[in-house]
């Protein structure tokens, strides 16, 4: 007997609609990255730059205790120079605390303020109102009014004019990072000078003449030079300090950085596949 061949099943029907499979998703582009890989920094606190911004607050807070001290707290206040240490003391402090704790630094725009203002404090001092070949020159303590500065008041006087502007150029040149101050911010960094330019002479007039120290400084002094001069003064000053605004915003885009030893990426990024 011959086998037979099993019967083969009939095939099913072909549906006529078939339904509709989903859409592959599409592979996303993968774009090159805009973060260089030196913006991924690992916190790193830093005691010793803490430690020394706190000095100089602590030498700037001295300087203006020794001056309330000494002299007449309203007089006393009314000076650039105590306001402008007083801003920096507040700055260092604030600085130094980000410092120790490795948290981000404080605004350039703060930091650049309170540098600006105590390096004009202390040119202003040393090339117009200690230098006995300008026109301005004054023989007493700037800030008490008294007679030429002895003792405490010569402390005081070197302390505000020398040793902290000094210290606050040292602390941006080997302590801060570089490239942080921008040549837009030297134009609002000198409202703060226009403005006490405003309450110096509103002070004196609001003063009865011959009050001493009516205008705290000679440049200042319209009742003795008349408001046409102390305008011009002013002016040639505002455009000083706007030079010199420029000038640090400048040099702190071409001074080496004392940082770049510390800007170590926690992790390496890699070029874009593809």
């Amino acid at each position: 007997m011959t086998a037979q061949t099993p019967p083969i099943p009939p095939t099913p029907p072909i549906p006529r609609d078939l339904p509709d499979l989903p859409a592959l998703p599409r592979m996303p582009l993968l774009l090159p990255s805009r973060v260089p890989a030196t913006a991924v920094v690992t916190p790193v606190r830093r005691p010793l730059a803490a430690a020394y911004r706190l000095l100089v607050a602590l030498a700037a807070a001295a300087g203006v205790a020794l001056d309330l001290l000494l002299g007449s707290p309203a007089q006393v206040l009314s000076h650039f120079t105590i306001q402008s240490s007083i801003f920096l003391t507040v700055v260092m402090i604030f600085s130094a605390r980000r410092t120790w704790n490795a948290g981000r630094p404080l605004p350039s725009a703060l930091t650049g303020a309170a540098l600006l203002y105590v390096t004009i404090a202390g040119l202003v001092y040393h090339l117009l109102l200690a230098n006995e070949a300008s026109p301005f020159a004054m023989a007493g303590s700037l800030t008490t009014g008294t007679a030429a500065p002895t003792g405490w008041h010569a402390l005081s006087n070197q302390l505000l004019h020398t040793a902290v502007p000094l210290a606050a150029l040292l602390d941006w040149l080997l302590l801060a990072p570089s490239g942080r101050l921008h040549l837009r911010q030297a134009a609002p960094w000198l409202l703060y000078p226009l403005a006490y330019l405003a309450f110096s002479l509103i002070r004196g007039e609001l003063l009865q003449p011959g009050t001493p120290a009516r205008y705290l400084y000679p440049f200042l002094d319209a009742g003795l030079h008349g408001y046409k001069s102390v305008l011009g003064n002013a002016l040639l000053l505002g455009l000083a300090f706007y030079a010199l605004a420029l000038l640090l915003a400048t040099l702190d885009h071409v001074r080496p950085n004392p940082l770049r030893h510390h800007t170590k990426t926690g992790f390496r990024l890699q070029p874009p596949v593809g």
